[in-house]
């Protein structure tokens, strides 16, 4: 099966197309999902000096919310329900790992390789999750889990080294 491969032209046809694909970092030919973390991560390293973590929490939430009718419309129009240039999922989960990580390199960039594993790899339950729940609620909540297991790593991490 061929699947479609979204242009900019379809990516800012519609709202919901720009967002889910990460305003074009899903358009990336190589990695979209690292693409869309790597948005993630820009964005959030500068609004974390205008925003408390709480703020940064609750722009996850919206992100997610945002995300789910963005993932839903756009998966519909392209035909696969969770494209690999859909990558408004890693934005929004990733986007909840840096509203607790410590805004420090090393702390983020291990968030960032944590986070892409968990993505990737999608050990049990994110697999399930995954296979689980469709739509736009299907893309957006495995990577929630993903995010979960992140900074849980992370926690023992830092519990082990300092």
């Amino acid at each position: 099966m061929i699947v479609f491969r979204p242009r900019p032209g379809f990516a800012f046809s519609h709202p919901a197309h720009a967002i889910a694909l990460g305003f074009g970092a899903g358009l990336s030919p190589f990695a979209p999902g690292t693409a869309g973390t790597l948005l993630a991560w820009a964005a959030a390293w500068a609004l974390a000096s205008l925003l408390p973590p709480a703020a940064m929490l609750a722009l996850g939430a919206a992100a997610f919310l945002i995300g789910i009718w963005a993932c839903g419309v756009t998966g519909r129009h392209l035909g696969v329900a969770d494209h690999g240039a859909m990558v408004w999922d890693e934005i929004a989960a990733f986007l909840f790992v840096l509203a607790v990580v410590p805004r420090e390199l090393p702390w983020q960039a291990a968030a960032f390789v944590v986070f892409r594993f968990f993505d990737i790899v999608k050990p049990q339950p994110v697999r399930y999750f995954e296979q689980r729940y469709g739509g736009g609620f299907g893309v957006m909540f495995d990577d929630l889990v993903a995010a979960g297991y992140t900074l849980l790593v992370l926690a023992v991490l830092k519990r082990i080294l300092l």
